[in-house]
C-alpha cells in the first residue's frame, strides 16, 4: 500500500513541476527594455515629480522599498555609514507607502544631508511591475547612459553592490 501511494505522490509532483515548466511567462519588463523604465515618476515629499528625464548622466540606483520593512530598514543602517562611497551614484528610494512613514524615513536616515539621494512615492506603482520584485529591498543599478547593470532582491551587501557599479 506504502509503495503505491509514493508512486502516485510521485506522479502528481512530477505532473506538477511539468506543468509550471511548460508554460513560460513572457521575459519580464526591464530584461526587454534594459534601460531605466520611461514610467519612472516619484512623487516627492514636497509634492514634486521626479521622472526619467531629470536624470543626471551618472551611475543610477533604484532602490524600492518600504519605510517598515525590517530588511529594508537593515539595508539603510548599513548604507548611510558608507555613503560617501555612493557620492557619484545618483541615488532613487521608491515606495508605494504612504507619504507620511516616507517623510519619517527621510528624516530618521537624514537623506536630505545627501544632495544625490531623490525619496519619493511611485504613488502609481509603476516600478513593482516592470522589474516584477518579489521581495524588498530590491535593487536596480544602471550605467551612465542609463543602461541596466544588474538587480539584486533582497539585502545586498554594500560591497556587492559598490563592486557591480565599479565593473560597468
Amino acid at each position: 500500500m506504502k509503495g503505491i501511494l509514493i508512486l502516485i505522490a510521485s506522479f502528481v509532483l512530477f505532473s506538477c513541476k511539468a506543468q509550471q515548466t511548460s508554460a513560460k511567462q513572457p521575459e519580464a519588463p526591464y530584461k526587454q527594455f534594459p534601460t531605466v523604465p520611461e514610467t519612472l515618476e516619484l512623487t516627492k515629499p514636497d509634492n514634486s515629480t521626479f521622472v526619467k528625464a531629470q536624470l543626471k548622466k551618472q551611475q543610477t540606483l533604484i532602490m524600492y522599498f518600504s519605510p517598515d520593512c525590517e530588511h529594508c530598514i537593515k539595508q539603510m543602517d548599513e548604507m548611510i555609514p558608507r555613503m560617501n562611497q555612493f557620492k557619484k551614484i545618483q541615488i532613487l528610494l521608491a515606495t508605494n507607502q504612504p507619504m507620511e512613514e516616507l517623510v519619517k524615513f527621510i528624516a530618521k536616515y537624514k537623506l536630505s544631508d545627501y544632495p544625490n539621494v531623490v525619496a519619493g512615492r511611485d504613488a502609481k506603482f509603476n516600478l513593482p511591475g516592470f522589474f516584477r520584485m518579489q521581495s524588498l529591498p530590491y535593487f536596480a543599478l544602471y550605467d551612465k547612459s542609463g543602461k541596466l547593470i544588474t538587480t539584486f532582491e533582497s539585502n545586498t551587501k554594500v560591497e556587492k553592490i559598490l563592486k557591480a557599479f565599479k565593473k560597468s
